[in-house]
């Protein structure tokens, strides 16, 4: 049976492995891409973070995707994960790049294909949940359609925005 997922015109998406924990480490324990979270992953983390999204695909169909570009590069990861926010779930999506790829519109590209990717599936309402000050990611939010839904507090009990849309 095909794998499905969101395509794009200068992204490839695919599901994560543990093959892929050498590449997401680098993603995901950079201080710069984790700004906004408590702290940097550790290779451990990072591989928790893998069997997670492998969870997700198995029980939803879909989680957060490997990004290549065309070159067959390392771009980041985006996609589509269920999240609490004040104790309802929520389809939110998610995106992390490379730091040297970051400025090149590619987190909007992979976010608008995962977008459009829930649309194709029945989905009506989508999120992405920022940190107030992470103004970077609620502008690619806005640049698929969300806007300001709420400002509340995590689970973890850090302050949250939370943009959404109708689809």
């Amino acid at each position: 049976m095909p794998e499905h997922v969101p395509t794009s015109p200068r992204l490839t998406f695919r599901r994560m492995h543990a093959g892929d924990l050498d590449e997401m480490a680098q993603l995901l324990g950079d201080p710069a891409v984790m700004t906004f979270y408590p702290h940097p992953k550790t290779r451990d983390e990072t591989a928790d973070w893998i069997r997670w999204n492998e969870d997700n695909y198995a029980r939803d169909g879909f989680g957060l995707w490997i990004l290549h570009d065309a070159d067959g590069g390392f771009v980041g990861d985006c996609g589509l994960t269920w999240q609490s926010v004040d104790g309802e779930q929520h389809l939110e999506i998610g995106y992390h790049v490379l730091p040297a790829r970051q400025g090149e519109g590619l987190a909007t590209e992979a976010a608008t294909a995962c977008r459009d990717f829930a649309r194709s599936r029945g989905v009506d309402w989508l999120i992405a949940i920022t940190n107030p000050d992470n103004v970077p990611s609620q502008r690619v939010a806005e640049k698929v359609g969300l806007s300001v839904w709420k400002r509340t507090v995590a689970d973890s009990g850090v302050p949250i925005h939370v943009l959404a849309t109708e689809l």
